[in-house]
């Protein structure tokens, strides 16, 4: 079964932080990966415009069980307050799914309840407010707790797609995604005991 990835799409959301990782797989399954990655809104399809005024249509509706992993990237803190998007990443991660998040998007999961008590990180100017709500922040650029992954700000969502590319997938897939696109990972994976065994740590 190929990994099922899903990048959750909404107004607000920063450009970086949804398409560096949409790149990564994207790229993956050119060269053959097993990963399939589908662009998600809430309740509905439609077009989004991002945080720099790009518009972006996204052809799927958001169906939290159906992935393998779900992405929330940052930018905007529009999905905070929404309690329908909060109770299906609730919903997600109880159904086996890895929830991550990148940049500010971990302060979405953080309204949740996700990183309540769990090692995360975020944004380096969010990372006294995750602490504050509860999250126990790793300094590391992406930080593996087996269901949650999180990343730091903005370009860190590159390392945690190619995180999960190497987790899931095998390093091969993960290295010839890094040689076409001329990338070289930051940085320190940090992981729980909860990361499935045989993972490699990354630094």
């Amino acid at each position: 079964m190929p990994l099922r990835v899903q990048i959750l799409m909404y107004d607000g959301v920063e450009e970086q932080d949804a398409i560096g990782p949409r790149d990564v797989f994207g790229h993956a399954a050119l060269a053959g990966g097993p990963v399939e990655t589908t662009l998600v809104r809430a309740a509905a399809p439609g077009e989004v415009t991002c945080f720099f005024g790009t518009k972006i249509i996204v052809p799927t509706a958001w169906e939290p069980s159906e992935a393998d992993l779900v992405i929330v990237p940052g930018g905007g803190d529009q999905l905070i307050n929404d309690t329908d998007v909060l109770s299906d990443l609730v919903r997600a991660q109880q159904a086996g799914v890895v929830v991550a998040g990148v940049c500010t998007g971990v302060m979405v999961l953080s309204a949740a309840g996700l990183t309540n008590g769990r090692p995360c990180t975020t944004h380096h100017m969010a990372k006294a407010e995750l602490s504050a709500q509860g999250g126990t922040v790793i300094d590391a650029r992406v930080v593996d707790d087996g269901n949650l992954v999180t990343a730091g700000g903005v370009t860190s969502g590159i390392d945690l797609a190619l995180w999960m590319l190497t987790r899931e997938c095998g390093a091969s897939v993960a290295l010839d995604v890094e040689s076409v696109m001329e990338y070289e990972r930051r940085g320190v994976v940090w992981q729980s005991s909860a990361t499935p065994p045989g993972s490699p740590v990354l630094q």
